[in-house]
């Protein structure tokens, strides 16, 4: 049994074919919303988004010159796909909901979304994922809307893609392979492209495939001629053969250089120790770098699509208390994100299992945030003591959202608190939560720390807790709780004078 959207296009008349392809690429209540994003003065300068838009490919453009015949015919234009999903439990909305977020990953891709197919079975064909059956009526939608790829909500074999590829005559790509090409678009620091590229390789290792006689021919033996010489005869690699090897020495490299890159991490890292973290975690398109920009005023990117942020970025700042601390916005989740993906990105996610408190940002007008909520606890599940960090739910878009969805989300055993990131409402009680879930100095000192220690002076009103404070003449009377490493050089200071 299967459910379609109508795929007799060339029947219908133009309106109603309009109203098929609006209905699949409605964004109402999920992660993408019509008419772009608004941004408020928080959100700074926003340089990284002229970047971005300056090197988006642009629809119907083309390079053909009318008036010669033979030229290579160039057209820059963004690639049209049909979606392919398919479901076996759960209801027809929440599957058409897991449609909407792929035409939403398609576009931050740089596609065109045209047509969505959904097909209910209880599992996938083994042969062509959705059956030849409907493998053929997917071609003729393709051939009907003329679309050049086909977008395929699940992870598929790579004898699943040949098939299906053999069947609807386009290029055909899984969920995984979409995923991974918007990461390769977004990364921007050396180390997340290193991550992205190792990722891309562990998932191109075993799809790696080759056309007639080319990929079959070995080196060595005599096929290299007696000019081969002595030690070079032998059954030789194939050109696919070849081309695994060269894949796993590319991935040794990026490994070690991931790894090389880890004592800076470490000593960035040490230096904010002395300040609390707060990590701030969350569903693709959850409003994260908003929030990061409203606490902070980083001037971070913040963009309708998903993934827009991907190299975590770190920024102080204070609680109504005047406590400093810092903030970290970490890469966005998505449901089913690709193992090689939560691999690579181990090193970034770590900035999470060393938090001290864990904001977890929740689209609170989407039809589903339950769903959101378990697949970013499923990828934190992964990353080592990131399940003892203190959380909280922070349910953003609060100001539109559905009464009912907020009334099912403060029912949660955690610590809840409703905020939005774009109009403000709710960050000042999100501040003051914040000032009391961070964890406090627990050492009490009084000492008398002479005037020319001003610098340890100064620490201890960024860092601790001032009690009592007076001027004398040799020093400043100073009882205030501070942390272990504080407290000590107060001590030395004090007893040095």
């Amino acid at each position: 049994m299967s459910e379609s959207l109508p795929n007799d296009l060339d029947d219908q008349s133009p309106s109603r074919a309009d109203a098929v392809i609006e209905r699949v690429l409605s964004r109402a209540g999920t992660a993408v919303a019509a008419g772009g994003t608004a941004r408020t003065d928080y959100d700074g300068d926003q340089f990284d988004r002229e970047e971005r838009a300056a090197l988006r490919r642009v629809d119907n453009l083309s390079t053909e010159l009318e008036d010669i015949t033979e030229v290579e015919y160039r057209q820059l234009r963004l690639e049209k796909v049909v979606l392919v999903g398919q479901w076996s439990h759960g209801t027809a909305a929440e599957a058409e909901v897991g449609l909407r977020e792929l035409a939403a990953l398609a576009e931050t891709a740089g596609s065109q979304v045209l047509d969505g197919v959904l097909q209910r079975r209880p599992h996938p064909d083994p042969a062509t994922y959705i059956g030849k059956g409907k493998a053929q009526e997917v071609k003729e939608i393709v051939a009907a809307v003329g679309a050049d790829t086909v977008v395929v909500n699940d992870d598929l074999a790579p004898s699943q893609r040949r098939a299906l590829e053999d069947v609807v005559k386009v290029k055909v790509i899984d969920r995984t392979a979409l995923i991974l090409d918007i990461f390769a678009q977004h990364a921007k620091s050396k180390e997340g492209k290193a991550q992205v590229e190792l990722a891309q390789l562990e998932y191109l290792l075993p799809r790696l495939r080759g056309w007639g006689d080319s990929m079959s021919r070995q080196a060595g033996g005599q096929v290299g001629g007696a000019a081969a010489g002595m030690g070079s005869r032998g059954p030789g690699e194939t050109k696919i053969e070849l081309d695994r090897r060269r894949i796993h020495t590319r991935m040794a490299q990026l490994r070690r250089q991931i790894k090389a890159m880890e004592p800076a991490r470490n000593v960035r890292r040490d230096r904010r120790l002395s300040l609390p973290n707060v990590a701030i975690v969350g569903y693709t398109n959850a409003g994260k770098s908003s929030l990061l920009n409203r606490v902070t005023g980083a001037g971070v990117l913040v963009e309708n699509a998903l993934f827009a942020t991907l190299d975590p970025t770190v920024r102080r700042s204070q609680t109504p208390d005047g406590r400093e601390f810092t903030v970290s916005d970490t890469v966005g989740f998505v449901r089913d994100l690709p193992h090689q993906l939560v691999a690579a990105f181990s090193s970034t996610l770590e900035e999470v299992a060393h938090a001290d408190l864990m904001l977890h940002v929740v689209d609170a007008s989407h039809p589903d945030p339950e769903s959101q909520i378990s697949a970013v606890r499923t990828v934190l599940a992964d990353v080592p003591g990131a399940d003892q960090v203190k959380e909280v739910l922070v349910l953003n878009k609060a100001d539109i959202a559905e009464p009912e969805t907020l009334m099912r989300l403060r029912a949660r055993p955690e610590v809840t608190i409703e905020v939005s990131a774009l109009t403000g409402a709710g960050i000042s009680e999100l501040m003051e939560l914040v000032a009391h879930q961070l964890p406090r100095p627990e050492v009490k000192v009084d000492v008398l720390v002479p005037y020319t220690r001003g610098d340890l002076i100064n620490e201890a009103h960024l860092h601790g807790e001032i009690l009592e404070e007076s001027h004398e003449p040799e020093g400043t009377r100073l009882v205030a709780m501070v942390d272990d490493g504080l407290a000590a050089r107060l001590q030395a200071a004090a007893l040095a004078a």
